[in-house]
């Protein structure tokens, strides 16, 4: 691929490889303020490290297990708060279990953490008996069990493992390791393999790459209520289309293969078995595997509820939740859904079964935005639960006792509130959270407390319990997290006009009434994805921008959630033409208010949607961005995958046209403004293919522009190379906008 070095790459000198950009300073050079402010940011995710990570109430409620790492360091450790006396001890810390030797990961187990977007290291996960007492942690492909009570800890046999769960009666471990699911009996530590026959191409208990990626679906395996029996996924890989990704630091290592469906091509094939705990025949469950191939949802938790699978067509436009019969396999219909566009999944798995199995909770989109409905046993509707105004962002619990749910949510989709409903009558919603931000709620089997997450616009951050009758906090969970020295100067707001976006101005903190300043519009401007919300840590890179002598703004337009489902389909059928007029609309809407805005200077910059935005704005309208910051863009859709693609485009061949107008490609030629193109040449998710074949469009055009390769996936975690790209991306910004336009421009 030949890379053009035209005059503006040699001046600001980014086209290197990033294994150039990541030698530190020398210790003779004192470092810039603003670099060492963003080296804070990067090293310690936005004062995120330190805070607790998954924390969980012990079955009795009276301690709180979770996750944490130190301020500056992404390494997790297992510890244990118990309530009444406010103690803190750690159970166990991967330094202990390694004994000075690294943290390996296995190539699939990279995968994973890629697709969960986890780039903390230690113990990602832990998983409680459902007694209490015993944690299940993972590190470095084995298996550990910890007694709490002495506490003692038990390595299991094996190596290579991943997604471990325990037996809901604690007597067991299931497990996945070379493509089969294996139980490990706690008692006699005897690991048996449970299926067979896993080759290159068929793998068993393990979520397809699509469930992973598109879905929320990360598991491939599940426990009957009983343990008696584990339903398990099969994927057929042998029809999907393979992808070679080799380290380019390392030529003599052979490249990853990695099967990946791109639109229009084959997807895994995929089926569900039920087999019992100690092996034997596998009993498949029956359902139309042609006319509904994507197996989203598989529900299987409360004593006396059946087993339950939600199963999609491949247009995602139909599907059905069936329940089934796991003596013999046969399913059932319960409730269809239908949308002409596309239909949502809830990253909340449904359905949700009251204890009795006489009931189950359903959230739907049917009326125009979220809602929770509740529904009997044959699927009838027998009310809805949230009214069809209100945003149901996430159903977080279920109390049978009062008969009531607990929901985020809320009517302003830039904050997240926890609202209790009741699941009868027409009793008043009770607003379980106020301050100005965004709130979470976790429980446990004790429901007169909960674990309070809250990200304030004060800069408050944190966990705490809380009593549920009153809101009074009974405990904080203890946090080793730095205080940020200041907070972003951003000013959420909504944009003037027929159609009201949310918005976001970050401004200089020394900000005089009276000067120009360029614009960067921080953009995503994609589905799924909402930027502009209630939590200060969201704009502190923003504000770094800032702070260099620039307005930085975030608009979220048609297309992204929150605002219900006209308004998140508005895109269907062409990703970028709605995209482009809603930002463009807010743009020109902030800058009326904020005459400090230089419409003529404007530049964009995202990442993924973002990246593919950016570079599609700087062609299609040259006119109102002046150059453009392009992160790991999908540039032509047909080389994405088939859910995400699928979705928003339509099948091929049929839409083609739809994907000819979303193509970059289409548009290459028309390029006359700076392009900064960056993008990890081991990505995963978005193949650097992308780039390259905007790069080679380009180039064979005669257009002129910045190419960046990255040695990294899609996900750009170590401080180091977040701290050399931005610093890049600035000086490109400053080399394009900081001088005054020519009568040309």
């Amino acid at each position: 691929m030949p890379f053009r070095f035209d005059p503006r790459a040699l001046r600001i000198g980014t086209v290197v490889l990033a294994l150039l950009c990541a030698f530190p300073a020398r210790a003779a050079d004192p470092e810039p303020a603003d670099l060492r402010y963003f080296r804070e940011l990067v090293e310690t995710r936005n004062y995120s490290l330190g805070q607790p990570v998954s924390p969980k109430f012990t079955p009795d409620g009276k301690a709180v297990i979770f996750l944490r790492g130190g301020a500056r360091d992404p390494v997790l450790r297992l510890y244990e708060f118990t309530i009444a006396d406010g103690k803190l001890r750690e159970i166990l810390s991967p330094e202990k279990l390694l004994q000075g030797a690294e943290e390996k990961l296995t190539a699939e187990e990279r995968s994973r953490r890629e697709r969960e977007r986890k780039s903390l290291r230690g113990f990602t996960h832990f998983q409680l008996s459902k007694d209490g007492s015993k944690v299940l942690v993972m590190l470095s492909g084995k298996l550990y069990v910890i007694t709490r009570a002495e506490p003692q800890v038990a390595e299991l046999p094996g190596q290579g493992w991943i997604d471990p769960h325990f037996s809901p009666d604690g007597h067991a471990v299931a497990a996945v390791s070379g493509g089969e699911v294996h139980v490990i009996d706690l008692e006699t530590k005897a690991d048996l393999a449970i299926t067979s026959g896993a080759t290159e191409t068929l793998q068993h208990g393990v979520a397809e790459f699509v469930a992973q990626e598109e879905m929320d679906r990360h598991q491939g395996f599940w426990w009957s209520p009983d343990s008696q029996w584990i339903v398990y996924q099969e994927t057929d890989n042998s029809g999907v289309e393979t992808r070679f990704i080799a380290d380019p630091l390392h030529p003599e290592k052979p490249p990853a293969k990695n099967f990946y469906p791109r639109a229009g091509t084959n997807n895994a094939k995929v089926r569900l078995g039920i087999i019992a705990r100690a092996g034997g025949p596998t009993r498949w469950i029956e359902w139309d595997r042609e006319k509904y191939p994507y197996l989203a949802r598989v529900v299987w938790k409360e004593a006396g509820a059946p087993l339950c699978i939600l199963i999609q067509d491949r247009a995602q436009q139909d599907e059905l939740l069936l329940t089934v019969d796991p003596t013999t396999g046969a399913t059932r219909e319960l409730l269809r859904e239908k949308d002409a566009a596309w239909l949502n999944l809830d990253e909340k798995p449904m359905p949700i079964w009251l204890k009795d199995g006489r009931q189950f909770l359903w959230t739907t989109e049917r009326n125009g935005t979220w809602q929770a409905e509740l529904r009997s046993a044959d699927g009838a509707l027998v009310r809805a639960v949230t009214p069809a105004d209100f945003h149901v962002e996430e159903l977080i619990d279920v109390n049978d006792a009062d008969r009531s749910i607990v929901v985020s949510g809320g009517r302003d989709p830039r904050e997240r509130h926890l609202f209790r409903f009741p699941l009868e009558g027409k009793a008043e919603p009770q607003q379980m959270t106020r301050e100005k931000g965004r709130h979470n709620a976790v429980f446990g089997e004790t429901k007169d407390q909960f674990l309070h997450r809250f990200d304030l616009l004060n800069g408050n951050a944190g966990w705490e319990v809380l009593r549920l009758s009153d809101g009074n906090k009974i405990a904080a969970l203890p946090s080793v997290a730095e205080r940020p020295s200041s907070l972003p100067k951003v000013e959420l707001t909504r944009t003037d006009g027929p159609r009201p976006m949310d918005a976001a101005i970050i401004r200089p903190r020394d900000f005089k009434k009276g000067t120009r300043y360029p614009v960067i519009l921080d953009v995503y401007a994609g589905p799924h994805s909402k930027q502009v919300i209630a939590q200060p840590d969201r704009y502190m890179i923003d504000q770094w921008m800032a702070d260099r002598g620039y307005i930085v703004v975030v608009i979220d337009g048609r297309g992204t959630p929150g605002h219900g489902r006209e308004w998140e389909r508005a895109i269907r059928g062409n990703l970028i033409d709605v995209a482009l007029t809603d930002q463009i609309a807010g743009l020109e809407a902030l800058a009326k208010r904020e005459p400090a805005m230089d419409l003529k200077r404007v530049g964009a910059v995202g990442w993924s949607f973002g990246g593919y935005f950016s570079a599609m704005a700087v062609m299609r309208k040259p006119e109102i961005f002046r150059c453009a910051v392009v992160g790991a863009p999908v540039v032509t859709w047909e080389n994405y995958d088939t859910y995400y693609t699928e979705r928003y485009l339509g099948l091929l061949p049929e839409s083609a046209e739809a994907y000819r107008a979303s193509n970059v490609l289409t548009y290459a030629s028309e390029l006359r403004r700076p392009v900064l193109l960056i993008h990890g040449l081991t990505d995963d998710n978005v193949y650097a293919q992308h780039s390259m074949q905007l790069s080679d469009a380009l180039f064979n055009a005669g257009k002129s522009f910045t190419f960046l390769p990255l040695l990294g996936t899609h996900m750009v975690s170590e401080p180091l190379l977040r701290l050399r790209r931005q610093t890049r991306i600035m000086e490109f910004f400053d080399a394009e906008l900081r001088r005054a336009p020519r009568r040309s421009e």
